[in-house]
């Protein structure tokens, strides 16, 4: 499954309190905090909703080593 890379850019600070809690959803803490999450349409549907807040990069499948 694809992964990606979510960067909290700009401050919720001033967001309604929905997408604070979007934010907080998603595992964002503080400015420029990272997190990778699953690529499937619930963590999307997240991340569209508050797209102005964040920045979205997939992340590359890393080949498992067996």
């Amino acid at each position: 499954m694809a992964k990606v890379k979510i960067t909290l850019v700009r401050s919720p600070i001033g967001a309604p309190q929905r997408q604070k809690d979007t934010v907080q959803g998603l595992g964002l803490r503080k400015l420029n905090h990272s997190v990778i999450q699953p690529a499937n349409l619930q963590i999307l549907g997240m991340v569209r909703k508050v797209s102005h807040l964040v920045s979205i990069e997939e992340v590359p499948e890393e080949t498992e080593v067996r």
